[in-house]
């Protein structure tokens, strides 16, 4: 318990103290204008106050990651832990509060342009693709899961199949509207049964004195199929501590925040709000069933059926009582639905920046978003398993992409570009070694991958190097 504890004051402490420090290397400008107030245009560039600005950047980044994702990678042992406070504070609060901001400075730019406008046209054009394919990857993995989830809330006559339709016809509204109609008004909403959930489940860990792992046991890998920690866990826990899909919803509330000063709060809050979480359903998990190993045996006896789903409904039904239960597995919903749909909401505005349309007339937003819905719908018939494997590399590695930019632009700045150089060189060889090893790769030995990974962050950093002092 003491490590847990001590891990949720970390994350509060790293956000007072790097969160400002971060601010600091950036150089906030409280009387410049943002985009909000310089743009207004009623449909995305809509000022909001800050509350409701860090609750829909909250809800729409703490997707399944911090939740399935932890859960998952606790079966590492103590080792997901530390990662989740060290990648929060270092590597995730950085990129998603700097990419925030950098949005912010160029009048709510999409993630893909952003990292053109640093990396270049060609790279521009391959992460315009890339992430629209990112983004279909995280429609239709979030709706896979919350339609699971409520099908086990409801009789079996609306089953899975009714819940996606359901669920599906949501999106389309939150995709097509304007920001403040649906999503300015129900996130609070959301936002409530997602912080009760989190609240709820620790506060039932405290009361039972559950056994969660502790640091004095050690860091060993206590993995059943004994993957490797490196770089398996650190894309398996992704959400929970740095995620690339975060910098593409972040320029949805660069449109949307109403002054520079208040960035610290929604972009780095938040990040260190979706750590908080990761911790909670990480040591639950372990709790619940007695031990990592007592979680590993649970899954193994589920077989293929989506794991991370079943264990959410038993520890909220068995904690929580059945009120308490309905509230928590309606966080744990919520939090994909308001992922996926702003998700799918991105995907229209990367979309329309590249073949320049206006998004203030309905019929634009509907000639781009319908084939978004159909190739989305289409990607819902693969897998769940192996669909969440393919968004988290994705995921992953977009963070890549976005880091290298963000060196880039401080670097051209003049700024101390050493806060996101180290983790732009370990997630190079994080993403890089994952996909040569794991199964869905190209399934080549732990040496041969791990070599690779480290020899391409290397090489990364040669070139950015060699491109600064050109510069």
């Amino acid at each position: 318990m003491y490590s847990f504890l001590l891990s949720i004051v970390a994350l509060i402490v790293g956000y007072i103290i790097y969160g400002k420090i971060t601010e600091k290397v950036f150089g906030i400008d409280e009387n410049r204008k943002t985009p909000a107030i310089a743009n207004p245009d009623g449909v995305d560039y809509v000022p909001l106050p800050w509350w409701k600005v860090f609750l829909i950047q909250f809800l729409n980044i703490a997707g399944l990651g911090p939740i399935f994702g932890a859960i998952m990678g606790i079966m590492f042992g103590s080792a997901s832990f530390l990662w989740i406070v060290l990648g929060t504070i270092f590597a995730g609060g950085v990129h998603d509060y700097i990419s925030g901001m950098m949005s912010v400075r160029a009048n709510g730019a999409s993630q893909s342009e952003l990292v053109g406008m640093h990396l270049g046209d060609g790279v521009k054009q391959f992460m315009r693709g890339f992430s629209l394919i990112l983004m279909v990857l995280v429609g239709a993995v979030f709706v896979s899961g919350p339609a699971g989830l409520l099908a086990k809330m409801t009789p079996d006559s609306i089953n899975v199949t009714w819940w996606i339709v359901i669920v599906f016809a949501y999106y389309v509204l939150a995709t097509l509207l304007p920001i403040d109609k649906i999503i300015g008004k129900i996130y609070p909403v959301f936002g409530f049964a997602l912080l009760f959930m989190a609240v709820g489940i620790m506060a039932a860990m405290i009361i039972n004195k559950t056994p969660i792992p502790e640091f004095t046991e050690g860091f060993a890998n206590l993995h059943p199929k004994q993957l490797p920690i490196f770089p398996i866990m650190f894309v398996s826990i992704a959400c929970g501590a740095i995620s690339g899909f975060h910098a593409t919803q972040s320029p949805l509330m660069a449109r949307c925040i109403e002054n520079e000063k208040l960035g610290r709060r929604v972009f780095y809050g938040s990040m260190v709000a979706e750590g908080i979480v990761a911790l909670i359903w990480a040591a639950a998990a372990s709790s619940f069933y007695g031990s990592i190993q007592g979680l590993q045996e649970h899954v193994a006896s589920l077989g293929n059926v989506n794991a991370p789903a079943q264990i959410v409904d038993q520890i909220s039904k068995s904690w929580l009582g059945p009120v308490g239960g309905v509230l928590a597995l309606l966080g744990v919903i919520a939090a994909p639905l308001t992922s996926g749909d702003t998700a799918l909401r991105s995907a229209r505005l990367i979309a329309a920046d590249f073949l320049k349309f206006d998004q203030k007339p309905i019929v634009k937003r509907l000639i781009i978003s319908v084939p978004l819905f159909i190739i989305t719908f289409l990607v819902l018939q693969m897998d769940f398993n192996i669909l969440w494997r393919y968004f988290a590399w994705c995921n992953q590695t977009l963070a890549v992409f976005t880091l290298w930019a963000i060196t880039v632009y401080l670097s051209k700045e003049n700024k101390f570009y050493g806060i996101s150089l180290l983790p732009a060189l370990f997630m190079t060889a994080v993403t890089v070694s994952y996909i040569l090893m794991a199964p869905e790769g190209f399934h080549l030995s732990q040496t041969i991958s791990i070599g690779s990974g480290i020899a391409v962050a290397i090489l990364s950093s040669v070139l950015f190097f060699v491109r600064t002092k050109k510069n």
